[in-house]
């Protein structure tokens, strides 16, 4: 299980703009990298449309914004251009990003055990680091909370 102080586990992922992005290409700058269970989803439109919505707080000059799921390319660039979304979405389609997080796990509905994607978020400091770690996130304002960390001096 991460944590706060560790180094980030890097990644290459491709994104709905890119073929290839690496954490380690941000070296520099603080990176929001929240993770979400499904593309045009209620909760994770709404968290999606959040960081767009509060996307003029955050400097280019000092922080990234990124989503990741399991999703494919084709159905983050559909997301995207669907809500005006300004940032990239990370595809992570064998999910092998979402285990290093330790984000893909057990979970329970009606007494029904599966395997999925927990909300959650990471804010990578500039050098690298895990700043801060919000798992099992509740959609209501939660941006503001990730953005109040990012804004601490």
């Amino acid at each position: 299980m991460l944590e706060t102080g560790q180094k980030a586990p890097n990644f290459t992922r491709p994104t709905n703009k890119r073929d290839a992005v690496s954490l380690s290409d941000f070296l520099g700058k603080q990176v929001i990298l929240y993770f979400y269970p499904k593309d045009n989803t209620p909760g994770c439109t709404t968290e999606a449309c959040d960081f767009r919505d509060s996307f003029s707080r955050i400097d280019p000059k000092k922080a990234v914004v990124f989503g990741v799921s399991k999703d494919s390319l084709k159905s983050h660039t559909k997301f995207v251009e669907k809500y005006s979304l300004p940032f990239e979405l990370i595809s992570d389609e064998d999910g092998s990003l979402c285990e290093a997080y330790g984000v893909w796990t057990e979970k329970s509905l009606f007494g029904v055990k599966y395997m999925g994607l927990e909300r959650a978020t990471f804010l990578i400091d500039a050098e690298g680091k895990i700043k801060k770690i919000w798992r099992k996130v509740k959609v209501s304002g939660h941006v503001d909370e990730v953005l109040a960390v990012l804004e601490e001096k």
